[in-house]
């Protein structure tokens, strides 16, 4: 735990961080929440899923487009306007969903706007990371480590705050909540010295804050970060995909508690796994790590088909989360040591999204497959996706080495002015 405390002890990063969690809470409430409001207000379970299938929609398909406005304005020009306008329309949808009779028209485009505009959040804090700790590798890994796993306990944390909200109030007040806490959290983030220093280009090498001048001559492309992305769908694929598989072994087990039971064990590992991955010092860079975390990953997803009873599948699903959080730790630090420096958020970013797809597509993919195949069969399926996402990022890395033997890269650095330090 010192490690990290060493990380939070570094300038401004403990309030930083604090400020990014409370606006970031708001999507572990708001999916949940946003379902109970728009059922309760409509009667409908499926109008309420095409409601939010919009606003899912809105916020995967421009993401990579507000990472781009941050990476090239700044973070306080585009992120605040971003977040205000998104807890507006979060607004809309509390007074809309409050008593029923609003048009589905109109809930849609409040949704559509609502995901238009959501707050890169996670991306932009692993940029503010990389701000904090400069040229420091080994407090990077810790930074994203933290980082990672408290997107995590959120996830986590999240639906179980609006499951207890939805006892005493309106289940649009979930929805208030999620607005409430991503304008209150973004607005306290932006008062933070990192976001001014990370918009204009300052950083310190070796930790701390400090100044870097330079000019980085690179390929300004998504091939450039495709090892990370490739890992990060085929995680998401995979996990996806398992998650429905572990809904059919307690179905068929006639034991619908060891759906619970497994979420919770990975959820376990995935923190415990976290948190040991950062504190410990690897001998091998993380392009070289990324694959083989994909792998073990892969092969233990395909190990849950073996399990003959309920506990074991938690054990094993235990032992699969050990490797998640490590895994997209390693993809954030990958993605973020190969992007060229003006695009740091935009890579994060791209990760994120991979992941994110990949899992609705494996959860949808899996469906017609379990009607078909024997459990094991199913696990093996939801395992081969990660195998083969290690193998395209390594094919693709000696691809890219072959075209690139060297890297052109020129920066001058200045020392930081006295007046930097926060």
């Amino acid at each position: 735990m010192s490690s990290y405390l060493a990380v939070l002890r570094l300038p401004s990063a403990a309030r930083t961080f604090a400020t990014a969690l409370i606006g970031r809470l708001s999507y572990g409430t708001v999916v949940l929440s946003m379902t109970l409001a728009l059922a309760s207000g409509h009667g409908s379970v499926g109008r309420a899923g095409a409601v939010v299938a919009v606003f899912a929609l809105s916020v995967a398909a421009l993401a990579p487009l507000r990472a781009r406005l941050i990476d090239r304005h700044g973070i306080r020009r585009v992120l605040l306007p971003l977040a205000l306008s998104y807890a507006a329309a979060l607004l809309g949808i509390t007074a809309a969903t409050w008593r029923p009779g609003a048009p589905l028209w109109l809930l849609e485009a409040l949704a559509l706007a609502a995901g238009a505009t959501a707050p890169p959040l996670g991306p932009t804090m692993r940029t503010l990371w990389r701000t904090m700790c400069g040229d420091d590798q080994a407090l990077m890994q810790r930074a994203f480590s933290l980082d990672t796993v408290a997107e995590e306990v959120i996830g986590v944390s999240g639906p179980l705050l609006v499951g207890v909200l939805i006892l005493v109030a309106n289940p649009a007040v979930g929805v208030l909540l999620s607005a409430v806490l991503v304008a209150v959290g973004t607005v306290a983030m932006m008062t933070s010295p990192v976001v001014g220093l990370a918009s204009t280009g300052v950083r310190a090498p070796g930790g701390g804050l400090g100044t870097r001048t330079g000019r980085v001559r690179h390929r300004g492309s998504l091939s450039r970060i495709a090892e990370p992305v490739f890992a990060a769908t085929g995680v998401g694929l995979g996990l996806g995909a398992q998650s429905l598989a572990i809904v059919a072994f307690a179905m068929r087990h006639h034991q619908p508690s060891a759906i619970a039971w497994a979420d919770a064990g990975m959820s376990v590992g995935s923190i415990l796994g976290g948190l040991a991955y950062g504190t410990i010092h690897w001998p091998i860079p993380g392009r070289t790590r990324l694959p083989l975390l994909t792998v073990a990953l892969g092969l233990s997803i395909g190990a849950a088909g073996l399990a003959p009873n309920v506990w074991t599948l938690t054990a094993i699903t235990t032992a699969t989360g050990l490797f998640v959080s490590p895994l997209m730790t390693c993809a954030y630090l990958v993605g973020d040591e190969l992007a060229a420096e003006q695009s740091r958020t935009s890579a994060g970013m791209w990760v994120n999204n991979a992941y994110n797809a990949g899992s609705s597509a494996g959860y949808a993919a899996m469906g017609p497959v379990l009607a078909r195949l024997p459990l094991s069969g199913c696990f093996a399926l939801a395992a081969a996706p990660v195998v083969l996402a290690a193998g395209a990022a390594r094919i693709w890395r000696f691809r890219i080495a072959k075209a690139t033997p060297s890297a052109e890269v020129a920066i001058t650095e200045a020392p930081a002015p006295a007046s930097a330090a926060v």
